[in-house]
């Protein structure tokens, strides 16, 4: 028999043993570079976050899924429902974002598997992310750069489909120039390809430069058009376009996570190894939620 129509719909009796909130955040940018309708903060600033689901687990699991972000964006609106759009994520927020869900699905023990530089030997670390997510919540984006002439420019971070679409292209551009490599093909023909490829990445380098400047503030008026940013950025002088990057970078640097120094063992420096050594985290891959402490 069908539900009579204006009766109150059943409540499902399994609801509360439904997933709970494990964990809650609160992003390095306060909600402050994310588009309008992209989030939706509460009032004391914090978000709530979810474990992962067995379908979001299976997302990761897709390759397609992962190489054109879809996949983390599905996961990061799953866990974490106060966001809305994750593409809209800036990628002040992202790596705190992921942090979260992987503590708030398997614990804040992660191991990291590698193999130590010169003598390959496998071993593993323990990391704290409990620490990561301290580290990465105090981060802090300076939007302003001074520049020639008077005119100072207001930077932002980059949205995570910013971040994979640039990716994309530059993965492909990679792979044309893998055929420079090719014996088949004539020197006119690589020579070709190469320019192609070089004139590619450098359009590459100068989207991401304009696409994280949000305005320019001259003597006389606020500029916020890309098509007039752009053009600036293409006739400005060297120098300026590398004040801009190099603020860009220190920014980068600053709101991300220092790779782990490894100490290696003295068993390990016998057969080879350097006494110490860098090891990245990285969090925008299957590994790092598939991985159970």
């Amino acid at each position: 028999m069908g539900e009579i129509q204006g009766m109150p719909t059943k409540a499902n009796p399994l609801s509360s043993f439904m997933r709970q909130p494990k964990i809650y955040i609160t992003l390095p940018s306060r909600g402050r570079f994310w588009s309008k309708g992209s989030i939706e903060i509460p009032e004391n600033g914090e978000l709530a976050v979810y474990s992962m689901t067995a379908k979001d687990e299976l997302t990761f699991k897709t390759p397609d899924a992962l190489l054109n972000g879809q996949a983390v964006v599905d996961v990061i609106q799953s866990c974490i429902p106060g966001i809305k759009d994750a593409w809209k994520t800036p990628n002040i927020d992202l790596d705190l974002i992921l942090v979260a869900i992987r503590i708030a699905t398997y614990g804040e023990m992660m191991e990291i598997s590698h193999n130590v530089p010169v003598i390959n030997e496998e071993v593993e670390h323990t990391v704290d992310l409990r620490l990561l997510l301290d580290k990465l919540s105090n981060s802090n984006w300076e939007e302003a750069v001074e520049l020639e002439d008077g005119l100072t420019c207001f930077v932002r971070p980059l949205t995570y489909k910013h971040l994979t679409l640039t990716g994309m292209k530059a993965f492909e551009t990679q792979r044309l120039m893998q055929a420079v490599n090719d014996d088949e093909i004539s020197d006119d023909k690589k020579l070709e390809i190469f320019n192609q490829s070089f004139n590619k990445m450098t359009d590459i380098t100068l989207s991401l430069i304009a696409d994280s400047i949000a305005s320019i503030q001259t003597p006389e008026a606020l500029v916020t058009e890309p098509t007039f940013i752009r053009e600036y950025l293409k006739n400005a002088d060297k120098s300026v376009f590398q004040t801009i990057q190099n603020h860009i970078n220190k920014m980068k640097d600053e709101n991300g996570l220092a790779p782990m120094v490894i100490h290696s063992t003295p068993e390990q420096i016998e057969a080879g190894a350097p006494k110490q050594y860098e090891l990245p985290i990285k969090f925008d891959n299957s590994d790092f939620f598939a991985q159970k402490s």
